[in-house]
């Protein structure tokens, strides 16, 4: 079972093998799978968030392309509230990376 970690050192996200114990925690755990693959999108939404909230300070001009992206990133969970949604979402490509287009900063 492969597993997703968030490196705060590197900022990167790591997909690696789960541990025998991970996989324990994992599956014991009384949430639905629907419940965690929102949990999922929100942790990528907000990864998302924080690399741009930056520009948010008030000495900075956000362009109008990333306000309206980031405001798409907020309204994922009132926009997508279904498993299958969820799975659109975090779709992946052979290199483990996100496919779906509102992921991509413009």
């Amino acid at each position: 079972m492969k597993i997703q970690i968030f490196d705060s050192i590197t900022k990167e996200n790591i997909i690696r093998e789960a541990t025998s114990e991970e996989i324990a925690d994992i599956t014991s755990t009384a949430i639905s799978s629907s419940d965690r693959k929102l949990e999922e999108v929100r942790f990528q939404r907000n990864v998302r968030l924080q690399e741009t909230d930056y520009l948010a300070n008030s000495d900075v001009t956000m362009p109008d392309n990333i306000k309206t992206w980031r405001q798409s990133l907020r309204d994922i969970p009132a926009n997508h509230t279904d498993e299958n949604a969820y799975n659109l979402l975090l779709a992946r490509n052979d290199a483990g990376e996100l496919t779906h287009s509102i992921w991509s900063k413009p």
